[in-house]
């Protein structure tokens, strides 16, 4: 699914959530943090930034910009800003026949209105929040609120802060979560909890059990041209129709939590729905009741976003998923001019749209977390958001003043930058910035002077950059694709550890004991080298082995004429070599990505390896009756098993030294076979092992 997005605000970068596919490209260096690619070039040590998708081009500060999935910046939507100070969350809206934008707000569940850039409060009721509003009875608002389940009407024109007048109370409820209006029917209906239940309420106030679900919310509601009713639930998250009372059917089981909102379409399209799904990373729990104090203060922790998918329903209720993404549930559900569907996040206040061949845009990035309510159709539009309270009307489309900045570009280590080129469609003007925090702060040096064409950058050699598009010379210019070069200072390389172990055979972990008894170790000729390099900036690295017998001085190359080793690993064959303890030295260079002058080495000895392929000897090995006596002597050592069977059985059974333990080159044992070995004649098998896994096999008679 293709996005874009843009923004009428200024803020310090940091990753944005988008809808799949995401993270098609795979970082490299230190730029993963960036959510970019330093791309290796053919130069020696040259890499470069490549903004040229979505993912790349989406997450800096955006001012009056769209960025699309084609990599294409250009004009976008120009976002106003209007806070309220006196309320912390942002519910619900409705708009008022002349303009005028009311605004249902919690904690202390009251409603202001917005107009001409001035916020005044409407009403109060005494409530949480009011977690909906609608114009129902001829132009009359109606709230609905919790956590009592109370229904508020503010008669048309009324509204001087004081207490609002209650409509209806609704028997057996606590939430009041969605009101939808059939100005045919002359009826309201609400979606509740914690009962599940939907009701009717007419002109008067006299609400009834219009559907009683099994679900413990309804979450939703909407009325469609025909009279049927929608209904969305928290539990099993199912949209449910309702053509008569009592009268339901599912319209669809979501694989989520709830069903938050449904949008219809009117007139040409009616009969279309739209309906908002999510899957939550935490359970849901309702607001905390508080009926006789004060409302409870903000959560000091928000929810975590959960995930979020957009469902469109045709006339004959056939399902196709729109849009979805995986690091944001969604929060608001509306129809624009052209009745595209338009969704709100509730993480990182984001608006998106998407068409009908599933191309979807990002039409609103806010500072705030959560989009609550929008317009995006008629003559008033706007995005009002929560954590903080903020209403921002859509102004118009952005031009000359439109600025694209992208995310912060991190190269991992202090970067010399190169050559800034970028493809575009008219004039444009970029400007870069660098420094040494990974947010912009008064350390970072001011923007450079602006090229014009695609040229050499002048800001001073930082690990971090910034790179900034202006639309003064032509409002109507798309940037296309932006590429920095740079080379990061030469870091060296360093080699950290090695190990040696028998090719083939796997090495106790550290962190728990070696095997106690099972089968001994294989005599092998070759030993397995691997070895853990710090390679700070990424460079290729070749590798040079030696090796040297303990106790003498010269190094021998490990490796054939011309071998080359570029990966931390290499088979040694020890046929050849006479037997005893060596050490291994390692020797890291980046020689391959660097020229002479600037190449780097570093290099480790290991500690002791041993190199054995001879097998122990009996010094001394006797039976007197069922006790055997003997002596064990390897030329390396130590001695590692020795062990017994009755010839034939192939059932082995160890026998331990005198002194316990073995970890000597000669080690004799004695031990009592009388409970291995029955009484009669028997010819026994005694084999011993090394270290390295050589053996040695007696044969003794018992009588």
């Amino acid at each position: 699914m293709s996005t874009e997005r843009s923004s009428a605000h200024s803020r310090s970068p940091h990753p944005r959530a988008v809808p799949s596919p995401r993270r098609l490209l795979a970082a490299a260096v230190a730029a993963v943090a960036a959510g970019l690619v330093a791309l290796p070039a053919h130069a020696v040590g040259t890499r470069s930034f490549e903004l040229r998708s979505l993912e790349d081009l989406k997450g800096g500060d955006l001012t009056g910009v769209s960025v699309d999935s084609n990599g294409a910046v250009r004009a976008g939507l120009t976002l106003g800003a209007t806070p309220l100070p006196d309320a912390t969350s942002i519910w619900s809206s409705v708009v008022l026949p002349d303009g005028t934008v009311l605004l249902g707000t919690g904690n202390e569940g009251k409603i202001y209105s917005v107009s001409g850039g001035r916020v005044a409060l409407v009403a109060t009721t005494g409530q949480m929040a009011v977690s909906a509003l609608a114009l129902a009875f001829d132009g009359d608002v109606i709230a609905g609120t919790f956590p009592e389940g109370k229904l508020f009407r503010l008669p048309r024109g009324a509204g001087n802060g004081g207490p609002a007048k209650v409509f209806a109370e609704l028997p057996d409820t606590e939430d009041v979560w969605g009101l939808a209006y059939d100005p045919r029917a002359k009826a309201l209906y609400a979606a509740t909890g914690s009962g599940g239940k939907l009701f009717r309420v007419d002109a008067a106030g006299k609400a009834q059990v219009y559907f009683d679900s099994d679900e413990p919310h309804l979450m939703s509601v909407a009325v469609g041209d025909d009279g049927a009713v929608y209904a969305g639930s928290n539990g099993k998250a199912l949209l449910y129709k309702l053509t008569a009372p009592g009268r339901a059917t599912v319209l669809y089981d979501f694989d989520a939590d709830d069903v938050k909102a449904i949008a219809i379409a009117p007139g040409a399209k009616g009969g279309t729905i739209y309906a908002i799904a999510n899957k939550y990373a935490e359970a849901f729990a309702p607001p905390k009741r508080n009926r006789s104090g004060p409302p409870p203060p903000q959560p000091a922790r928000a929810p975590k976003p959960g995930k979020g998918v957009l469902m469109r329903f045709d006339r004959s209720g056939v399902a196709e998923k729109m849009m979805s993404d995986d690091d944001t549930h969604y929060v608001s559900l509306g129809l624009g001019d052209d009745l595209a569907p338009y969704v709100g996040t509730g993480a990182e206040g984001q608006l998106y749209t998407v068409s009908d061949n599933h191309v979807a845009r990002l039409v609103a990035d806010t500072d705030e977390r959560q989009v609550g309510a929008f317009m995006m159709a008629g003559r008033r539009r706007f995005v009002a958001t929560t954590d903080p309270a903020v209403f921002h009307e859509v102004k118009g489309v952005g031009g000359a003043d439109a600025v694209w900045t992208s995310k912060v570009l991190d190269a991992g280590l202090r970067a010399t930058f190169g050559r800034l080129s970028w493809r575009s469609d008219g004039a444009l003007e970029l400007e870069t910035r660098s420094g040494n925090t990974d947010a912009p702060d008064g350390t970072w040096s001011p923007w450079s002077t602006a090229l014009a064409a695609p040229g050499d950058v002048k800001s001073p050699p930082a690990r971090f950059a910034q790179i900034r598009a202006r639309w003064r010379r032509d409002p109507g210019a798309v940037l296309r694709e932006v590429k920095l070069s740079f080379v990061t200072d030469n870091a060296r390389a360093v080699v950290t550890s090695i190990e040696a172990a028998p090719k083939g055979q796997t090495k106790p972990s550290r962190s728990s004991l070696p095997p106690s008894g099972g089968e001994a170790p294989k005599p092998v000729s070759a030993l397995q080298l691997t070895w853990k390099v710090d390679n700070p900036d990424q460079d290729d690295l070749r590798y040079r082995l030696s090796y040297r017998m303990e106790g003498q001085s010269t190094w021998r190359s490990l490796l054939k004429p011309g071998e080359k080793v570029t990966r931390a690993e290499h088979v040694w064959d020890t046929t050849a070599l006479p037997e005893g303890e060596y050490r291994i030295l390692v020797e890291a260079s980046d020689e391959l990505a660097n020229p002479p002058e600037r190449t780097l080495r570093h290099s480790l000895e290991s500690g002791t390896v041993l190199v054995d392929s001879t097998p122990p000897v009996f010094r001394a090995l006797a039976l007197q009756g069922r006790r055997l006596t003997g002596e064990v002597a390897d030329g390396l050592g130590p001695v590692a098993r020795v062990e017994v069977s009755i010839a034939g059985l192939e059932e082995w059974r160890p026998i331990f030294p005198s002194d316990g333990v073995f970890d000597e080159a000669v080690e004799p044992f004695e031990a009592d076979l009388g409970a291995i070995v029955p009484p009669g004649a028997h010819l026994l098998a005694v084999r011993a092992y090394d270290s390295a896994g050589n053996v040695v096999t007696r044969d003794i008679e018992a009588r």
